[in-house]
């Protein structure tokens, strides 16, 4: 296990204490939110981000030992085992060194080798390898009329069948295949004749006659290829070039034995030669193949959780009463009011945009519901007839232009149809619950779309085609962190959202549901204790993300852990001062001498600065508070689109490639990373962030395909 712990420490650069400590943590049930916000002085003070990469780390780790276990027992059992094997087991960093070693001895099909085997031509395979035969015929000859063997062609085939397979197995040459196709080869596409009309009504028509070296192919760029070939729209493979005949030579040079004879060298370049074809090459393009899609995963689902965590963590607009709209065209415009906490007050459906185009019964009603709700903000959703019922909006005037807000519809649809919006307006229909969601998220995005599936959120990219399983983790590894950030009201949190708190889960979530049903609001977080079945290890978890506004305690409105409770008590008796008289009064925590108190016990040094910290701002809300103002479009359709002009936009959704920029029309822009700057950007998420306001320059109209291409150079 220590050998583990050494690995991780290794990998990641940290202190071996502080892996272990985490491991140990970690095994012992704790979240990783927990224990980068109370663990600090085990840790060493490591950051959310550097205890999630040890968690990784160790699941890796211990995934190839136990892949060595495995593989070790297995050549074992086979009777193989060296100590030069065990050895090479034993030192063993990666999954392919692992499977190398493990190759010899792997079972197989019946191979042409094993058919070869069964001839009783493995000695002749041993002999031409020995190289000491200066007439290989001569050596088959012996092996003719034995197990079906019946020429001397028929033996030498057989033989360097058998050879093949050993050069095939061979880490050194697997190794050297490899290097070749890292350092030489492309990936080159093609379309099939029958495809040619197909692909090009495609966005993946770009890559009809694409070519690329591995070095240098983006991970955008594999998905989208992967997918074109995945429907029949393209033909990849990879190509060598030139380096191909280098290979082979390198091959046969590294494999063949100097001492051999020129006839032993000859059959043996020979089955060399072969393998490469037949075996090596294959194999090591399959192995290739799944690299670069492992990457192109990775940067895919790095970025998908990028944008998620913004996304989630977009400042809310609290303390507003809001009127919702989703948009629609034949079937009308769905309205809700909300009050400030998102409880639905009222429905209607309006039709101001056409078919039916009722402009001045819409205004009616919506003026009707602001005035009796005291509606203070809109909340418009993003789809269909979006930017005809901004319009509608603007000039009926019903409510200021200012405080119209247009949201994202992505996963609304989703969540109106789920069992969390059943339960939560069983005698509402879908459409109404959509509205709702909308409206919820301006309110509060975070508390309304942890509700969706993260991948219906429509903030990825490629996040269909890349592994399923890796993605979840990842997105609600994201969402439980930004939960655990931002904390949660108890009193007013829904089951879904109190389901992300460190040491709930789903079947606690819905206990305490319950018991605040049967109770009403908790008073205390010491309360929770009373919930079913949340015993002191959840306890331990939660307590300290779980808030009570208004209780009789203060600390239970910050994110001061319950534990750290006594030292609160020994800080307030040190300032001669009541524990109530220490959140936000600056002019007593200026006074805390943090240094002092970790030197007389009160707590450790890091844990006493977080407590400083939070009753610096009890209850505060870490999400800032800069979504007071709309955003004013510049143009109204494409049509007023020229090249050259700079308009306002919102940042959308970001990719490897660029960002998808909302114009305030129906169609976004696109803004490649090349024109993010005129020096070099290596990333888009260095430059921006979702949600973000800049002034972008138009400078590609493209009519036929609606597609709008925009820079940030030079943009005033």
């Amino acid at each position: 296990m220590n050998t583990i712990f050494q690995a991780v420490a290794s990998r990641l650069s940290l202190p071996l204490k502080a892996v272990e400590a985490t491991a140990e943590l970690l095994d012992g049930g704790a979240t990783v939110p927990f224990i980068s916000r109370y663990r600090k002085e085990r840790t060493g003070s490591l950051d959310e981000v550097a205890v999630r990469a040890i968690e990784s780390a160790l699941a890796q780790e211990r995934q190839l030992q136990a892949r060595k276990d495995f593989v070790k027992e297995a050549i074992e059992a086979a009777g193989a085992m060296t100590d030069k094997i065990a050895a090479q087991l034993e030192q063993a960093s990666t999954m392919t060194e692992v499977e190398d070693i493990y190759a010899p001895f792997k079972p197989r099909r019946r191979t042409r080798a094993a058919i070869a085997r069964e001839k009783g031509l493995e000695p002749l395979a041993r002999i031409i390898m020995a190289g000491r035969a200066a007439d290989c015929h001569a050596s088959a000859l012996r092996f003719v009329g034995h197990g079906d063997v019946k020429t001397i062609d028929e033996a030498l085939e057989g033989a360097s069948d058998i050879i093949a397979e050993w050069a095939a197995d061979s880490a050194r040459l697997r190794n050297m295949t490899r290097n070749a196709y890292r350092r030489s080869a492309s990936l080159v596409c093609s379309v099939p004749k029958d495809k040619v009309a197909e692909l090009s009504a495609t966005p993946l028509a770009q890559y009809a006659d694409f070519s690329q070296s591995v070095r240098r192919i983006s991970s955008h760029q594999y998905l989208a290829i992967r997918r074109a070939e995945r429907e029949g729209l393209l033909k990849v493979k990879f190509e060598l070039g030139d380096a191909a005949d280098s290979l082979t030579d390198a091959l046969c040079r590294a494999y063949v034995p100097r001492e051999a004879s020129k006839a032993c060298a000859a059959v043996i370049e020979d089955a060399v030669a072969d393998a490469a074809k037949r075996l090596l090459r294959p194999s090591v393009e399959n192995e290739l193949s799944a690299e670069l899609k492992d990457e192109a995963d990775r940067v895919a689902i790095d970025i998908f959780a990028s944008n998620l965590r913004q996304l989630l963590l977009a400042s809310p607009l609290k303390g507003h009463r809001v009127l919702a709209l989703d948009p629609g065209f034949r079937t009308g415009c769905k309205v809700v009011a909300l009050d400030a906490q998102g409880n639905l007050l009222s429905d209607a459906v309006i039709y101001p945009v056409p078919p039916r185009a009722d402009v001045e019964g819409s205004r009616r009603t919506l003026a009707a519901m602001i005035e009796k709700y005291h509606l203070e903000v809109v909340a418009l959703g993003n789809g269909t007839a979006s930017r005809e019922t901004e319009k509608f909006l603007r000039d009926s005037r019903v409510i200021d232009p200012a405080r119209i807000f247009v949201v994202s519809e992505n996963g609304a649809s989703v969540y109106s149809a789920s069992d969390i919006a059943r339960h939560e307006f069983p005698d509402k229909d879908v459409t109404v619950r959509g509205a709702v969601s909308i409206g919820r998220r301006l309110i509060d995005p975070l508390a309304e779309l942890v509700k969706i599936d993260p991948k219906s959120i429509g903030v990825g990219q490629y996040q269909h085609d890349v592994d399923q399983s890796r993605l979840k983790d990842a997105l609600d590894y994201t969402v439980m962190s930004c939960v655990n950030a931002v904390g949660v009201d108890v009193n007013t949190a829904s089951e879904k959202l109190l389901s992300y708190i460190s040491g709930i889960g789903p079947a606690l979530a819905a206990n305490i549901i319950a018991y605040r049903a049967a109770n009403g609001d908790f008073t205390s977080r010491a309360q929770l204790r009373k919930v079913p079945r949340l015993g002191d290890k959840a306890f331990e978890l939660a307590a300290g993300f779980l808030r009570v506004p208004h209780g009789a305690d203060p600390l239970d409105n910050t994110g001061i852990h319950p534990e750290s409770y006594p030292a609160v008590a020994r800080i307030a008796r040190s300032l001669k001062v009541a524990v109530a008289d220490l959140p936000a009064n600056p002019e007593v925590l200026d006074k805390i001498d943090a240094e002092a108190l970790a030197a007389a016990g009160v707590a450790g040094k890091e844990t006493i600065a977080d407590i400083v910290a939070e009753l610096r701002k009890p209850g505060r809300d870490p999400r800032t508070e800069d979504n007071e103002d709309a955003f004013q479009a510049a143009v109204e359709s494409f049509d007023d689109l020229r090249e050259g002009m700079t308009i306002p936009g919102i940042v959308g959704n970001i990719t490897a490639f660029g960002a998808f920029v909302d114009l305030g029309i129906k169609e976004n822009g696109l803004l490649h990373i090349s024109e993010l700057s005129h020096k070099r950007v290596a990333s888009v998420a260095d430059v921006l962030h979702l949600g973000q306001r800049i002034n972008v320059k138009v400078i590609g109209i493209d009519t036929a395909r609606r597609r709008i291409s925009l820079s940030l150079k030079d943009a005033e």
